[in-house]
């Protein structure tokens, strides 16, 4: 069967603050993630586990693949569109800022048994 998706766009995270908690759940069972990610202190390990949780119901329920068997195959978090803001500088004049926003894609797909 082919892997199942799911997709958080915008989250207000940039990519080099997401690698991290990726890093730490890449290759792992659902289950095993998501218990890694509710004890990280970081805020933005709730919005991965949101979609290592919608990609785990998306298999289950679309595909009916069996949630215990379930790996994360792929992992990332790509560059969204920035939010372009300024702010005051010295003498009258502005400077750019833009937030990093970023698009969390995640993949499982089930264990092969050997």
């Amino acid at each position: 069967m082919p892997a199942v998706r799911a997709m958080a766009k915008q989250v207000g995270a940039s990519p080099k603050r997401l690698k991290p908690i990726m890093d730490a759940v890449r290759g792992m069972t659902v289950n095993d993630a998501l218990d890694q990610l509710s004890l990280m202190t970081s805020p933005w390990a709730r919005s991965v586990a949101k979609v290592v949780q919608s990609a785990a119901s998306n298999a289950e329920n679309n595909m009916f693949m069996d949630r215990d068997g379930l790996r994360i195959t792929r992992i990332s978090a790509d560059q969204a569109r920035p939010i372009k803001r300024f702010r005051a500088r010295a003498r009258g004049r502005i400077g750019r800022v833009t937030r990093r926003s970023s698009h969390i894609i995640i993949e499982v797909d089930e264990i092969e048994e050997r």
